[in-house]
């Protein structure tokens, strides 16, 4: 039941007059009698209250007192405090009464109460701190009371301050309020002394409800329109600059460690980690706040002179745990995790920022011949060259950030041919970096950074002779130790396949064993170990693709004819890696770029050994490569082969050689024909496989033959007729 009196409180409350300052002392008086009533919580009263003009009173009170184009007057503080606190006590856990605020409009001029102080904040100082009396103080911290209590849990009022971009709103306000760790350089020397510690008290305790407020509003991201932007960047840097040494003593009063400091120093730890986060989140789903921290990098005009990337670039580097901490009650390594899953966060942000498509060239700067690439490039340069050594005391952190930021950014040959010739020489540091020990997120950058240099034609020499090759195959990247991190082992396959295209040398390093070493351990030999137990398509498509690009190396006729050329030519000349080339062409039925690759490659084996590839084209293809191969329906696949998969490699090639798709150029169809006419040519293979050719020239002569005969001219007659002819 509602208290009668309290709903006296409301109706002498509405009929008040507000026109001179007598009038204003009697609505605080009232004001606060009722404030003070609601504090005993009441459902039936704050229900019967909701549903009177109570409402429509707070709004009207409100709007009276920002009469006028700036903050409410001194002498209407105190009446404007007790109304907020009776809003904030009128809508606690009553959804109700949350939607008569806003339907009332309170919410509303609470919104254009908290623009007014915002209006007060020196666009040249938007992160310094912001002189306001304690009165003032109590008003903004009760007004984001009352939006955070309106807010809980109940979407349209969630829905409406979004729309009305009240998150950004409060954040420059508190954050010019309580710029985080101010207290300790500049401890509001505008206040009277006998009010400093109130002054302090509620300027934390306001940032403290605003990170609440932002919280609970950022729950509906999804479904309200973007409430942030670039223009709240400063304010989000200056809590993590607190965090970045050198740590400054506090001068007095704050020198001694009073429970006013410990609050604060609670206080910029909780907008640290908010920060952190928020900048994480607008970095990974905000192209325009990507955009604008690139250009803030040589710009710093961009955000009104602060320096957000720098000084997030700064805090990475030298961020520490703040000395500080010791006075606080608590879990401190709690804390100091918390703090490490912040500075991840910055990394991430960081490498969404290099990234972004549209920050190459804002990133990328080639105007200073000293610093090739720009200040971005040689920051994470020389973190690269800083931690090369892994050593106990390694920075993990940074030789991520940088990894994967330049893997990121070099999106042009002439880039990564930039980072690996002097003064960069960054393919020696690399290659230090990996080491069978480095951790697993080290070793993701490095080969994910080489990956993106390694596709650079102009990068594979240079990388060649910084012995990226060998210290990949010495990393244990291969190994089932590192499978359960397949896509790095996707990358590092990349790196091989890349670095042993047209270069022998780097063909040589992985399949030849070093000095001291077994055959076993060669990254010919891991590979084809990772492709036969990998399930993934990926991991074996592109496993045998490296070994294309071997072969087609070491059978080029510009490759040096050595003991080497000769060795590594036997090595590869194997039966498994025939098989898999066989595989290849059995599982790669969408795609004929793989099929050709697979055939060419069997081709120019047959030329040392014809015995190993007619094995491998006529052994039944494993059941995953069956399983892989069937097509979804009763059409034609797309290399014109019929509804059955193929069982073996043979099968894929007749299948392409009596096709019609016209997704299969003719010149993957030429090839097969190229490379039945070299296994099956005199002499080709040896006394225990002639039975086997005898019968693959019985299935396969009909379709040479019609292909052969066909009318018109095309290089599959050509072709066919060729392997006819050598099978004579």
């Amino acid at each position: 039941m509602a208290d009668p009196s309290i709903l006296a409180l409301a109706a002498e409350l509405a009929g008040q007059p507000r026109l001179s300052d007598a009038d204003w002392s009697k609505v605080e008086a009232t004001a606060q009698a009722l404030a003070n009533s609601l504090r005993t919580k009441n459902s039936d009263t704050q229900t019967t209250l909701g549903n009177t003009q109570l409402p429509a009173t707070l709004a009207a009170i409100t709007e009276d007192a920002l009469r006028g184009p700036r903050v409410p007057d001194a002498s209407y503080l105190p009446a404007l405090f007790e109304t907020l606190r009776i809003g904030a006590n009128l809508c606690v856990d009553h959804d109700e009464n949350r939607g008569q605020l806003l339907d009332s409009g309170f919410l509303t001029a609470l919104v254009t109460l908290l623009g007014r102080y915002v209006e007060l904040i020196p666009s040249d100082k938007a992160t310094g701190l912001l002189p306001l009396s304690v009165p003032h103080l109590k008003v903004v911290k009760t007004a984001i009371g009352v939006l955070l209590n309106a807010t809980l849990g109940y979407e349209p009022v969630k829905s409406s301050l979004n729309t009305a971009e009240t998150p950004a709103l409060i954040l420059k306000l508190a954050g010019a309020i309580y710029p985080a760790g101010s207290w300790a350089t500049s401890p509001a020397t505008h206040v009277p002394p006998e009010e400093l510690d109130e002054s302090w008290q509620l300027r934390s305790g306001l940032s403290s409800w605003a990170w609440r407020a932002i919280g609970e509003l950022g729950e509906n991201k999804e479904n309200a329109p973007t409430v942030f932007g670039p223009d709240i960047l400063p304010q989000l840097v200056t809590p993590i600059r607190f965090f970045t040494p050198p740590f400054q003593s506090p001068p007095q009063p704050f020198d001694q460690a009073t429970p006013l400091r410990r609050a604060l120093v609670s206080a910029d730890f909780e907008a640290f980690e908010e920060s952190c986060s928020l900048l994480e989140t607008l970095a990974l789903d905000d192209e325009d706040v990507r955009l604008s921290l690139a250009r803030g990098l040589s710009f710093p005009d961009e955000h009104g002179g602060v320096r957000c990337l720098s000084e997030v670039l700064d805090f990475i580097d030298r961020g520490d745990y703040h000395p500080l901490w010791k006075d606080i009650p608590g879990d401190n390594a709690q804390r100091e995790r918390a703090f490490d899953l912040c500075k991840a966060a910055l990394v991430k942000s960081v490498v969404e920022i290099a990234g972004e498509e549209k920050n190459t060239d804002v990133l990328w700067d080639d105007s200073d011949e000293k610093q090739p690439g720009g200040a971005f490039v040689a920051q994470m340069v020389r973190w690269i060259k800083a931690q090369k050594g892994l050593k106990e005391n390694a920075r993990d952190d940074l030789l991520v950030c940088a990894t994967l930021s330049l893997g990121n950014l070099l999106r042009h040959d002439a880039h990564s041919v930039t980072v690996l010739n002097p003064p960069a020489s960054l393919g020696p540091d690399l290659a230090a970096l990996l080491r069978p020990e480095a951790d697993i997120k080290v070793k993701h950058g490095v080969i994910g950074l080489l990956r993106h240099l390694a596709y650079a034609a102009p990068a594979r020499a240079p990388l060649g002779e910084a012995g990226i090759v060998e210290r990949l195959v010495a990393s244990n990247i291969f190994q089932s130790s590192s499978d359960p991190v397949e896509m790095v082992q996707v990358n590092a396959i990349g790196i091989a396949k890349h670095l042993s295209n047209g270069n022998a040398k780097n063909c040589y390093g992985l399949v030849l064993p070093a000095e001291g070493q077994d055959a076993s351990s060669t990254g010919l030999q891991q590979i084809l170990a990772l492709v036969k137990r990998s399930d993934t398509t990926a991991v074996k498509s592109e496993g045998t693709r490296v070994f294309v690009n071997v072969i087609r190396t070491l059978w080029h006729e510009d490759t040096l004819d050595d003991t080497r050329r000769k060795a590594a030519m036997d090595a590869i000349s194997s039966q498994p890696v025939a098989l898999s080339l066989a595989q290849l062409i059995g599982r790669s039925k969408k795609y004929p770029v793989l099929i050709n690759e697979g055939i060419v490659a069997l081709t120019l084996l047959s030329l040392h050994s014809a015995d190993v590839v007619i094995d491998a084209i006529t052994t039944p293809l494993p059941q995953e490569v069956q399983a892989g191969s069937a097509p979804g329906s009763s059409r034609e696949s797309e290399i014109g082969s019929p509804v059955v998969a193929p069982s073996r490699a043979a099968d894929t090639l007749a299948h392409l050689l009596k096709g019609h798709s016209a997704n299969v150029p003719d010149e993957v169809r030429a090839n097969a024909c190229i490379l039945l006419g070299q296994v099956g040519r005199e002499g080709g293979v040896g006394a225990e496989r002639t039975p086997d050719l005898v019968k693959l020239k019985a299935e396969l002569r009909p379709l040479l033959v019609k292909a052969a005969n066909a009318e018109k001219e095309s290089r599959l007659k050509a072709a066919a007729a060729g392997a006819l002819q050598r099978w004579n």
